[in-house]
């Protein structure tokens, strides 16, 4: 099976993204810890950049959506240190 460095980075992006809440939920990842907005925010920026080759609206919806409450959490991570 040959994957394009669309889907790849999809791929990549869709496992950043459950890899966090995983650790998130684990207690390993808290949510106010840097790393974790950081980790959705590429995650994000990763699946928005496979939509590029297969658009889907709704989809990059959520994912503009996911980038910009990353941001807002990573800010004020950046606030509270």
């Amino acid at each position: 099976m040959h994957f394009d460095l669309y889907t790849l980075s999809g791929m990549a992006g869709a496992v950043l993204v459950v890899a966090a809440y995983l650790a998130n939920q684990a207690k390993r990842l808290p949510s106010d810890d840097w790393r974790f907005p950081t980790a959705n925010l590429l995650g994000a920026v990763l699946i928005l950049v496979s939509l590029y080759n297969a658009w889907n609206l709704p989809a990059a919806l959520i994912e503009v959506f996911w980038a910009g409450i990353s941001i807002y959490g990573l800010s004020t991570a950046r606030r509270a240190a």
